[in-house]
């Protein structure tokens, strides 16, 4: 299978929307105005298979909206994830975030660069973020940083 990734616009915001849906997660602020955070992962027919957001602040993003079909190679995965740090750069941003209550996800997540932080690390314009405040009322909620 030969994968595209490329930066979501406009027109791919219901397909977007219906991918992440299928996969239980809100699509809520995902905007004619934010889409252009998202990164898609396509098959050769144009099919999403994956998908991987920003939410922008001043300085820094919180990725959001991982979601990756079964059978994606952990390369494209891998890639995803370069792109997104491509596009964050271009955004003049001087770090990117994350949070997860998935522990088992942490090697791969340090495999990439990114470091586990204390609560207090998380810069105060992020608290903004509904999607913050639901992960602070998380058990076992982890923060990490990836410095650009």
């Amino acid at each position: 299978m030969r994968a595209l990734i490329r930066r979501a616009n406009k027109q791919d915001l219901d397909g977007l929307r219906e991918f992440l849906s299928r996969a239980k997660l809100g699509t809520d602020g995902l905007t004619e105005e934010t889409v252009d955070y998202f990164l898609l992962l396509e098959n050769e027919y144009g099919t999403i298979m994956g998908s991987l957001g920003m939410e922008a602040f001043t300085e820094f993003g919180l990725l959001r909206s991982l979601v990756v079909s079964p059978g994606q190679a952990e390369k494209e995965i891998f890639i995803l994830f370069d792109q997104m740090m491509q596009l964050a750069k271009e955004k003049g941003m001087k770090g990117l975030f994350l949070a997860t209550n998935k522990s088992v996800a942490l090697p791969f997540f340090e495999i990439m660069g990114f470091q586990r932080i204390d609560r207090a690390g998380i810069p105060s314009e992020f608290y903004q973020s509904k999607h913050i405040r639901h992960v602070l009322n998380v058990d076992n909620s982890l923060f990490l940083k990836f410095s650009l």
